[in-house]
């Protein structure tokens, strides 16, 4: 059963929300204030949330940033802030739909079931394989068994590198993919120094990678891992 996170202060709003969509399709955690909502974040997984921009104790576009640094669960807004601005800063943050109150059930029962189809057809969130397994919505990386501490750059990385696995991909289109900062120019060693930083956390021996290849004169490729070396 899919888990939905609902933010809403207003408490009969949250209940006829969660009623009108049905307890025996999704299941429902309720929030009325942003403390609440990190708390339940913390200590629960969600396939989709339910955001509120106006909170007693803050605004809805801080759990979003918050959301977004950690997982990439599709996120509805639904606030009575029907300003454009407040919509685009809403997409620019990362929400994946935005609904203005007031609002129709039927439609926003219909949105939510587009966001989640389209999560499930489109996910790629766990690569596993006889060595890995990479959990790119959770932030968690294994190998062998242990935990893999990964920066910022070096999951951005490792989820194109792994999502075109076997498929040789360009040093420029890394670097254009990777670097989405806005920067007019990346220098080339930044991306030499980001792979190498990942093999020294994912090869057995640096001077022969088999997970992250070179291709001479064009980029790197990754190679599954094909036998378990481990016990577990």
């Amino acid at each position: 059963m899919k888990k939905i996170l609902i933010i809403e202060d207003d408490r009969a709003l949250g209940e006829g929300i969660a009623l009108g969509l049905g307890t025996n399709t999704y299941e429902f955690t309720r929030c009325e204030t942003l403390k609440e909502a990190e708390e339940a974040w913390e200590k629960e997984a969600f396939d989709l949330v339910i955001l509120d921009l106006n909170l007693p104790d803050g605004s809805g576009y801080d759990f979003l940033k918050t959301c977004r640094s950690q997982s990439d669960i599709p996120v509805l807004m639904l606030t009575a802030n029907d300003l454009e601005i407040n919509e685009v800063i809403g997409f620019e943050l990362g929400a994946n739909d935005y609904v203005t109150k007031p609002f129709h059930l039927a439609v926003l029962r219909a949105r939510i079931q587009n966001l989640l189809r389209m999560t499930a057809k489109e996910d790629k969130s766990v690569y596993e394989d006889a060595r890995f397994r990479f959990d790119f919505a959770k932030l968690y990386y294994q190998k062998d068994g242990q935990t893999v501490v990964l920066s910022n750059t070096e999951q951005k990385l490792l989820k194109l590198l792994v999502d075109n696995q076997k498929t040789t991909l360009s040093r420029q289109m890394l670097i254009d993919r990777v670097w989405t900062d806005g920067a007019e120019y990346v220098d080339e060693n930044a991306l030499s120094v980001a792979i190498s930083r990942l093999r020294n956390k994912l090869e057995d021996t640096l001077s022969r990678p088999m997970f992250i290849q070179n291709v001479y004169g064009i980029g790197y490729v990754w190679q599954p891992a094909k036998e378990k070396t481990w016990r577990g």
